[in-house]
């Protein structure tokens, strides 16, 4: 007998988001990876290349090259300011974290169709207590 399992159902979901956001982002010139890094720096900006990377839990040199890589390309302005480099969104940058940030959301609408209302709200209490779970113990609200 078939036994459903959350790791499977999670492979799943993610294999499905990362093609649809793949398709989303393509026209903008954009990789999966590389835009939450866009939609950290559109919530947070003149943030610091050193904020970023730990927000994001990135190594450093990965970091430095998305951030140097997302400034070519036209994403990103990165502007030093004393001892520390500050990031902002160039046009092209706004323009991808509108699209970038609607992606979720889109995404959300098309898997979640199937749902009720109920079910969906009661799906997503249920994901963020374990993801919160996961992310920082600490910080999650006691039963």
């Amino acid at each position: 007998m078939f036994r459903q399992t959350l790791a499977y159902s999670t492979t799943v979901l993610f294999r499905s988001f990362s093609e649809y956001t793949s398709c989303q982002l393509q026209r903008l010139g954009l990789n999966r990876g590389m835009l939450f890094l866009v939609i950290y720096v559109g919530k947070h900006p003149g943030c610091t290349q050193a904020e970023l990377t730990e927000a994001l839990g990135l190594d450093w040199g990965y970091g430095q090259r998305s951030i140097l890589k997302l400034v070519e390309d036209g994403f990103l302005l990165r502007e030093k300011q004393g001892r520390a480099y500050h990031l902002t969104l160039q046009e092209k940058g706004r323009e991808a974290f509108e699209v970038g940030h609607q992606v979720f959301f889109d995404w959300d609408e098309e898997v979640l169709a199937c749902l009720e209302d109920t079910e969906r709200a009661q799906l997503l209490a249920l994901l963020q207590k374990i993801t919160c779970r996961q992310a920082d113990p600490s910080r999650c609200p006691t039963p």
